[in-house]
């Protein structure tokens, strides 16, 4: 079988086991957990044989025209480089780990058929996305993500929570995939064609006519897709949906879509300076931003979710310095360690029947109640504080390396500028990281009060995933540092200067925490009452669907992250007050100009049109009226009409007369 064939196999399985998982969910219910776990598995396998025959060095190209347009041709085709290949096995090997977690994790849920048919949509159109050598194919895979999305983040649609989470997710990432849509057009335009290889001969001739233009609307559909400031605000909310669905989001679909494409096409980034500095700018604002807002968080799904908008936007600033190896190195490796603090996240949640810190931490003894997710989630958490030697460490090092040679002048066409603006908030953010990743940890797991439930095993289903996954969130750095070829060829170890820069930093974090941490534990009287703790047998998914219907306790007194943000907490805990400016700004002038055009709707047109039909209904009453039956009546009426005619005939005759 050719490479070209597997690679078309490799988004075609996971769709046709989404069609039949939906054809069959009802009818046959015990083919759906098969045909939702082993399409996509295979599909997996087959990428990694796809990459293996690419080998890194070599582009994949086939290509077949779908219909002519009279101008632009639209085809069929694949594009596969050492990027695609490395994605497509990301994606691939996440999406099987996440399928089969859902067959422990919601075992019980009566959606669940369509919800794996989903998972299984939602997987090929990111295949889709990373094997297409068309834009316009591509766009076609990143709308059916935002499809998915809507419908697997309001998974629990009784709850008011996730109704308004997959709304917004929806909402805001159409508002960028809007410009993103006129700046696919004015690309082809520029371009004469919508395919990727085309498309960068055409900037390597510099045949692009409006870069900036093009560059600056295509970044706003990778800043909502992505969730990158200012559309980042609906990614913590969209943690409303099954946790699985946000391993999968987070890690290999979604919003790694948005890095992927601007990689894929830097080229045409790297063509206007201006498209660069912005991107830079988006990038640090991101990083920070995220990082406070992660540290105030007393919702574990939400540390996670800022989480991963920060690791976003170190990948989008390796992007912003011209280095689009290091940007896909930080999100393969990004990918193991994040789906795995979901997954572990989501035996945490049944395992305490709650998703809030704050019940927690007045919690004891989880840590041996759970000891698959406590050992696998330690691990990730060391990786994304990026410790040596986890994968974080290597990956997050080779940003800062390529915006250290940026700032330094060594990247001719990349502002210094852009440079010096990563670097910097890319420093910060490795402090501002480890310091709530500690405090995710020491809250979830060293809480104190009461002993935690005792909700037997996880399913083998579930805790199986997690040590797979610890797998590359420990070694995939090392490994990654001999696969130069999949990168550009380029070199991705650490520098001296970044890694002791880097590393001191996180760990002072983590040292400045725990110090706070035991000080406010110290002073902190803790309470008695033993938190809510679901049913012992209740399926997983059940337990989270019920959290979200639970209040969160009351502050907790030994939370480190309120004295080490002091007055930055409350602003930080609302994500800064960025949804309440949007209502304001946004919103509710929306709602206001919808108002108005309801009152002269019902007020105005409504009135005229109204009254146009009393007024027929009027005369056809007096019409009516006249109407006896009565020839006697006909016959006197049609004489006095008569008369009154004759008498003004003649008295107008006078008239003119006279006149």
């Amino acid at each position: 079988m050719t490479t070209t064939t597997l690679a078309a196999l490799v988004p075609a399985l996971p769709f046709l086991g989404s069609a039949a998982g939906l054809a069959l969910g009802r009818t046959a219910p015990g083919f759906v957990r098969p045909l939702a776990v082993l399409p996509t598995l295979t599909a997996a396998v087959l990428a990694v044989l796809v990459a293996v025959r690419q080998g890194g060095n070599s582009v994949i190209e086939a290509s077949t025209q779908l219909t002519p347009t009279g101008s632009v041709p639209v085809t069929l085709g694949l594009h596969i480089d050492g990027f695609a290949a490395l994605v497509a096995v990301l994606v691939g090997v996440v999406a099987s780990c996440v399928q089969i977690y859902s067959t422990g994790y919601l075992r019980e849920d009566p959606r669940y058929p369509s919800y794996a048919a989903l998972v299984s949509l939602f997987t090929a159109a990111m295949l889709l996305v990373v094997y297409s050598g068309d834009l316009m194919v591509l766009l076609v895979g990143w709308e059916i993500m935002g499809i998915c999305s809507y419908f697997l983040v309001g998974h629990y649609w009784e709850t008011p929570e996730a109704r308004s989470a997959s709304l917004k997710a929806f909402l805001v990432t159409k508002l960028g995939d809007v410009p993103f849509l006129f700046g696919l057009f004015a690309l082809a335009a520029d371009a004469g064609t919508f395919r990727i290889d085309g498309i960068l001969s055409t900037v390597a001739s510099g045949g692009l006519d409006h870069p900036t233009l093009v560059a600056l609307l295509l970044l706003a559909g990778v800043a909502g897709k992505s969730a990158q400031f200012p559309l980042h605000t609906w990614l913590p909310d969209a943690m409303a949906g099954p946790t699985p669905v946000s391993a999968l989001i987070h890690a290999a679909t979604m919003v790694a879509a948005g890095i992927y494409f601007v990689a894929r096409l830097l080229p045409v980034f790297a063509a206007s300076a201006a498209a660069l500095t912005v991107l830079a700018v988006m990038a640090a604002v991101t990083m920070v931003g995220s990082a406070l807002a992660a540290l105030a968080q007393d919702d574990i799904k939400r540390v996670l979710a800022y989480s991963t908008i920060g690791q976003l936007g170190y990948m989008a600033g390796a992007l912003a310095v011209g280095d689009r190896g290091a940007a896909v190195f930080h999100l393969l490796s990004h990918a193991a360690f994040k789906a795995l603090l979901f997954l572990a996240a989501g035996a945490v949640i049944h395992a305490a029947g709650t998703n809030s810190l704050t019940a927690m931490s007045r919690m004891s003894g989880l840590a041996k109640r759970i000891p698959d997710a406590y050992w696998t989630m330690t691990v990730a958490l060391l990786a994304l504080a990026a410790i040596p030697p986890f994968a974080g460490f290597f990956s997050k090092e080779a940003v800062l390396v390529a915006a250290e040679h940026t700032a330094l002048g060594d990247r001719p066409g990349v502002p210094a500028g852009a440079g010096w603006t990563v670097l910097a908030a890319g420093l910060l953010t490795a402090l501002l990281t480890a310091a709530y990743a500690l405090r995710l940890w020491l809250r979830t797991f060293r809480g104190r009060g009461p002993a935690a439930p005792d909700h037997g095993r996880q399913p083998i289903a579930m805790t199986s995933v997690l040590w797979v996954l610890a797998v590359p969130s420990l070694g995939f750095g090392l490994s990654a540092l001999v696969l130069d070829d999949w990168f550009d060829g380029e070199a991705l170890t650490p520098t001296l200067t970044t890694a002791v820069l880097g590393t001191g930093l996180a760990v002072a974090g983590g040292a400045v925490t725990y110090a706070v941490w035991r000080t406010v534990t110290a002073r902190a009287v803790p309470p008695v009452a033993t938190p809510h703790v679901a049913h012992p047998d209740a399926d997983a998914g059940l337990v989270e669907a019920e959290a979200l219907h639970l209040p969160h306790p009351a502050e907790d007194p030994a939370d480190p992250g309120r004295a080490l943000l002091g007055p930055l907490y409350g602003p930080a805990a609302d994500g800064f007050h960025l949804d309440a400016l949007y209502r304001k700004a946004f919103v509710r002038p929306v709602l206001g100009a919808a108002s108005l055009v309801r009152f002269l709707d019902r007020e105005v047109v409504d009135t005229y049109v109204s009254g146009a039909a009393n007024t027929a209904k009027g005369l056809g009453r007096l019409v009516r009226l006249a109407q006896t039956g009565n020839t006697q009546t006909y016959l006197s009426a049609l004489l006095a009409g008569s008369v009154v005619l004759a008498i003004a005939a003649v008295a107008l005759a006078n008239a003119f007369a006279g006149a």
